[in-house]
């Protein structure tokens, strides 16, 4: 995929429409097509983040995973949607697992000139972090909702 292709793509979805044409065109220099097996771990929890992913095709498992027994899949994320927000976010590192669960595509950004670029040109970051916020807030409500039905104790309403 061409930087042409790039931006057409970030374009048309939904996630990157509150940005202008100047923003777009710039972030989509950032990004370049990978390939992720599948059962390829595609981020660890606790190690450095400094990239995010949308996906083109196949699947990502979000996942936390577990001191004793099996992980917990919090969300499973296709084609059109976004995984990581950690690059945004001081420590710098992942706070989920993410694994391909199946053969994947993915556009690939590189968080850590993302980030300088957002210093360098506060309305960019300013877009970008209600977007990536939005992101956030809705996946950790999400995460929490699935924690809570697969952990509540027995007998708890």
């Amino acid at each position: 995929m061409n930087q042409s292709d790039i931006f057409r793509h970030l374009s048309e979805q939904d996630f990157f429409s509150d940005l202008s044409e100047k923003h777009i065109e710039w972030l989509a220099g950032q990004a370049v097509e990978t390939r992720f097996d599948a059962d390829e771990l595609v981020a660890r929890q606790g190690d450095r983040a400094d990239r995010f992913f949308l996906l083109l095709e196949g699947s990502l498992g979000v996942e936390v995973p577990a001191i004793a027994g099996p992980k917990l899949e919090v969300t499973q994320l296709g084609p059109g949607q976004i995984f990581g927000w950690s690059w945004l976010i001081r420590p710098y590192k992942w706070h989920f697992n993410a694994r391909a669960l199946e053969p994947t595509r993915v556009l690939d950004f590189d968080g850590k000139a993302i980030l300088e670029h957002c210093e360098e040109d506060p309305s960019f970051g300013y877009a970008l972090f209600k977007l990536f916020s939005y992101l956030m807030a809705t996946r950790l409500e999400s995460a929490q909702r699935k924690m809570m039905d697969q952990w509540a104790p027995a007998g708890l309403p």
